[in-house]
Parts: structure tokens; C-alpha cells; sequence
């Protein structure tokens, strides 16, 4: 357990199988923190490395994502939600591939899920004493991409995707105490977001949440603000980051199994050829 540094997690829906392989190589190594934060994807993968299911994420994103249960025109048809939601955070962890949720609860780690509400358009998180045994419902509103998928009511409050807000919770770890921080992102270096065109349809599908609307349509502001505010960090010596190396072949809703291996091997090959680096940086921080 490295005492002092957090680490930070982007989403990014499938792309996030390469955070996957990141952490597979942590677990692997043994290598935990005592405070995680994630949004999306970045906390789905964070849930099997914090029960301790070497494997679990491969076999779940990677074997499943060509079931048309999980990611499929059919969900969208059926139930207006390309994902199948329910399929995800209920069949798979309680039916198919058995979360440990034992081992989860009794990890020393905090576990942090960033969601966006609907209704102020800002970021809300939720820690292991707020969302208790509702673990896998916070999980689900995280991940709960807009127009893929429904709202999540939760605790007095609607709730979608957690990178809408805050797709690189960096701040909120730094606010909780963790000045030293480990991030692992989903994009490579000098990628930067554009404004939406399709604004419009925002307003059209989401009339009651003024506040989803303008995060939304600020979206891309608040990701490359949150990029260089990452890249002044690293050069201060206070974030270490984890980032593809080679060309991205994967989209957010990729259901090619190849494509996604590829991408999962490339996270666990980069957090290898980061380790030594990454010792040396912790060593300066602890």
C-alpha cells in the first residue's frame, strides 16, 4: 500500500479496457492505494482490481463485449440503451462472472465515484460510506452515458455519466488529501476535445436539466482545462500519468474482441515499462 498517492481514473466506455490492463499489472504486482477515484469505465475497471479478481475485467469487457446482451442496436431497440445496464450491473457481476464483494468491502482503500447531476449540471461523488451495499447502482449512474442509456435516481438526486463534469477527478483527489497523484488516462498524448455540433439535441432530449445541458455543451472546456491543469501538475512532480503509447484503434462503443485485446495488452505492457520510473517517482513523494 502506497500511503500517501492516490490514483485517478478516466473513463472513456470501451476504451477503457486499456485501463484495465494498467491495473491487472498493479494487482498483479501487488500494487494498491489508499485512495481511488473514478468516473465511468475508469471505476467499473476499479472495482475488480479493488476485490482482488485477477482477470475479472478482461473477461468481462473483452469476452462480453460482443454478446449483443451487453453492447448492441438490439438493447437500444428494446430498452433505448445501447448497454445493456441491467444486463451489466446486475447478471453479469451477481450471475455470470461472481463479484467478491467481501474483499471489496474489506479493502483499506477508499473507493470514490464521480456522477453528474442532471438537475446542476455538477459533479457528485460518492464514497464507501455514502453509497454502502448501493455499490454497483453508483456504478451504473457513472457510467450511464447520455442518450445511451436512462437517468439513475439515486439518493434524492438524477444522475448520468460522472465524466460529464469531472472526467478527470484530479481535483477532487487533491481536495481529499492526496497531493501526489497517479492518473491513468484513456487518450493519447495531445488529444484535446472539440465543441459538440449536436447541441441541439441536447436541449431536445434533456428540456427539464438546464444544468446537464450547459455541462454538456462546456464539456470539452472543462476536459482540456482539466488536461493542462494534469500537464502543470506533472511538472511540478505531483502526478505521474499513464497514458496509451500507440494510436487508439478502439471507440467508446468498440465490440471488436481483437481491437479491445490489443488496447487491454497495451495498458498492461505500459504500466510494465512504467514501473521503474513510477517507484522512483513514489520514492520522492513518500
Amino acid at each position: 500500500m502506497l500511503n500517501s498517492v492516490g490514483l485517478v481514473l478516466e473513463g472513456g466506455g470501451m476504451r477503457g479496457v486499456y485501463t484495465a490492463g494498467v491495473l491487472e499489472y498493479f494487482l498483479e504486482h501487488d500494487l494498491f492505494f489508499p485512495y481511488v477515484i473514478g468516473v465511468s469505465a475508469g471505476a467499473c475497471n476499479a472495482a475488480s482490481y479493488l476485490s482482488k479478481q485477477k482477470g475479472r475485467n478482461k473477461t468481462v469487457t473483452i469476452d462480453y463485449a460482443s454478446d449483443p446482451r451487453y453492447l448492441s442496436f438490439r438493447n437500444y431497440f428494446k430498452n433505448k440503451q445501447f448497454f445493456g445496464m441491467d444486463f451489466i450491473f446486475d447478471e453479469i457481476p451477481n450471475q455470470h462472472v461472481p463479484y467478491h464483494y467481501d474483499v471489496f468491502y474489506k479493502s483499506p482503500s477508499e473507493f470514490v465515484v464521480g456522477t453528474t447531476d442532471c438537475l446542476t449540471g455538477e459533479p457528485v461523488y460518492y464514497k464507501k460510506q455514502d453509497y454502502k451495499k448501493d455499490f454497483l447502482t453508483v456504478l451504473r449512474a457513472s457510467s450511464s452515458l447520455p442518450f445511451v442509456a436512462p437517468e439513475i435516481e439515486y439518493q434524492g438526486k438524477i444522475l448520468l455519466d460522472g465524466g460529464i463534469s469531472d472526467p478527470i477527478p484530479i481535483k477532487k483527489a487533491q481536495i481529499d488529501g492526496f497531493t501526489k497523484n497517479i492518473i491513468v488516462l484513456t487518450r493519447n498524448e495531445g488529444y484535446y476535445k472539440k465543441p459538440s455540433k449536436f447541441h441541439f439535441l441536447v436541449q431536445k432530449k434533456y428540456p427539464k436539466y438546464p444544468g446537464l445541458q450547459k455541462a454538456l455543451k462546456n464539456r470539452y472546456q472543462i476536459y482540456n482545462n482539466t488536461l493542462h491543469y494534469i500537464e502543470n501538475e506533472e511538472k511540478k512532480g505531483n502526478i505521474f500519468i499513464i497514458r496509451p503509447t500507440t494510436p487508439l484503434k478502439v471507440g467508446r462503443m468498440e465490440r471488436n474482441s481483437s481491437k479491445l485485446e490489443e488496447l487491454y495488452l497495451q495498458g498492461y505492457q505500459d504500466a510494465k515499462r512504467s514501473i521503474e520510473r513510477l517507484k522512483q517517482w513514489v520514492n520522492t513523494t513518500e
